[in-house]
């Protein structure tokens, strides 16, 4: 199978292309950099920073207009080269607004290679008033890599004070793994809200909570053990939460956690404290502390 997506559609082709984003990270001097960089339109990186001792580079992603309107079209394209360590975040919220007649859409390309890695932390995804927000991102990893991806959905302010009047909230991200044998699919992990045509504040669905929080991880060391210890971890917080696990594919496995809450902050807050721990076990860092505000 191939390990790039489906070209899209000719209506999704033509769609006005409102930022660009191409960045590729590589190890130099004994920390990483940015070998490749360009980015077009209303998106871009700030200067690259360090947190820390590891070399690990921190970039942070900028949308100088503020939000996503409807029939915009933003691509990010990020690759980690061999032994390079990235943590990309950004500097807001990313906020969807009305989107009359369509839809505001983000598409990422994420490849890692040997040994690398990744840690994909955005602030929170805010869908306002009849908003339609498409995020698809295709993912391919060497079976040693490293990739940690974290993200939080709120519903934004309307007039009328009710939460959930966006239209639909659909995040896709397509994992493969990559090795002599070519690619492979590990995970295909849909995600998707549609307020309008779901009671989704009822039982089964966002359980009577407002906030959905989702952690992604693929790493070799991933197994039974880190999954139970994230549950354990996420029983401090007032939220709902549940981890599962992938097959193995070529040594690596996949886990998502999924958690429900009626605050943004708890979230965060959820997903920092299990995010630290894969940081200081994996890597002995620190948790993150970003301090954007």
């Amino acid at each position: 199978m191939p390990a790039t997506p489906r070209p899209p559609s000719s209506a999704a082709a033509s769609r006005p292309v409102r930022g660009r984003l191409e960045l590729g990270v590589s190890v130099r001097g004994g920390r990483s950099v940015a070998a490749r960089q360009f980015h077009e339109g209303a998106l871009r990186v700030l200067r690259a920073h360090y947190l820390d001792q590891s070399g690990q580079v921190c970039y942070v992603m900028v949308n100088p207009g503020g939000a996503y309107l409807g029939a915009d079209l933003f691509l990010i394209d990020v690759e980690v080269e061999d032994g390079a360590d990235l943590l990309l975040t950004t500097q807001s919220a990313t906020k969807i607004y009305r989107t009359p007649g369509s839809f505001a859409e983000q598409r990422m390309n994420i490849k890692l290679g040997e040994g690398a890695r990744l840690e994909l932390v955005p602030d929170q995804l805010i869908a306002y008033r009849e908003a339609s927000y498409r995020q698809n991102s295709h993912i391919s990893l060497h079976p040693s890599s490293s990739l940690v991806m974290a993200e939080v959905i709120t519903p934004g302010w309307s007039p009328d004070g009710a939460a959930f009047k966006y239209e639909e909230v659909r995040l896709r991200n397509e994992i493969w793994i990559e090795d002599d044998g070519g690619p492979r699919l590990l995970a295909l992990d849909n995600l998707l809200i549609r307020p309008p045509a779901n009671d989704v504040r009822g039982m089964g669905f966002m359980e009577g909570f407002s906030h959905l929080g989702s952690l992604v991880v693929v790493d070799p060391r991933v197994d039974q053990g880190l999954a139970d210890d994230l549950a354990h971890v996420a029983r401090d917080f007032d939220a709902y939460t549940g981890v599962s696990l992938t097959q193995a594919l070529a040594g690596s496995t996949g886990l998502v956690l999924r958690s429900l809450s009626n605050s943004t902050e708890e979230l965060n807050n959820l997903l920092g404290a299990c995010t630290g721990v894969l940081r200081e076990r994996w890597f002995g860092q620190a948790p993150l502390n970003l301090r954007k505000y």
